[in-house]
């Protein structure tokens, strides 16, 4: 009979947190640039997991601002509204640096996810939104940015949704589009709909839709 045993290092994950930020010895952190973001340069050791420290090394981390994105669903019509815009980090994008995405933006200051995800909403798409789903919170990039996004799922009535909006003091062009759930899918799977957000939020959507178009 084989043996079905777990390996001794075979740690319970959701009891066991091995290290935490005690286990990191700054030595050093260093401004390298400071405008709309921050990038700045750590010198650092940590603990190893096999006993012992590292050796002192170097990261750049990214300092961005929290972020919440919504996807905002139409149950009665099995519609979503997407937003599209420049993105600067897309400029060397084959096909496109106009992205389709869900309606996002960065915490400021004192408020909650959900405030910006109600502000973000009617800045970028001109929606008020009526239930907040909240569905993940989580890091996009975190070898090399301490970006932290909140996602959530926010029910809207979609009827007379579209044009143009934005804040013309943050050079917003955002154009919002109405589409059928299926027809949303569709460019998911044929790769348009590209950025984290997007994916995750529509992943979870295409689980939970059955059941929310059945409470309605």
């Amino acid at each position: 009979m084989s043996d079905t045993r777990p390996p001794a290092d075979d740690h319970d994950l959701t009891r066991e947190v091995p290290f935490t930020a005690a286990d990191v010895v700054l030595e050093e952190r260093r401004c390298l640039h400071d405008g709309f973001f921050r990038l700045e340069a750590l010198h650092l050791r940590h603990r190893l997991f096999e006993g012992g420290w590292s050796g002192r090394m170097v990261r750049e981390v990214h300092h961005r601002h929290d972020a919440v994105g919504v996807l905002l669903y139409d149950v009665e019509r099995d519609a979503v509204v997407l937003i599209e815009q420049f993105r600067a980090g897309a400029l060397d994008d084959p096909a496109s640096p106009w992205k389709l995405e869900v309606v996002a933006g960065l915490v400021e200051r004192g408020e909650s996810a959900a405030e910006v995800a109600r502000r973000e909403a009617m800045e970028e798409a001109g929606c008020e939104v009526g239930e907040l789903i909240e569905l993940h919170a989580y890091y996009p990039s975190p070898g090399a940015c301490d970006e932290r996004v909140t996602l959530f799922c926010g029910l809207v009535d979609s009827r007379g949704l579209g044009g143009v909006h934005g804040l013309d003091e943050e050079h917003e062009d955002i154009r919002v589009h109405v589409l059928p759930f299926l027809r949303a899918w569709e460019l998911l799977q044929a790769g348009r709909l590209d950025n984290a957000m997007c994916l995750i939020a529509f992943h979870w959507l295409v689980g939970e839709r059955a059941s929310m178009r059945a409470r309605r």
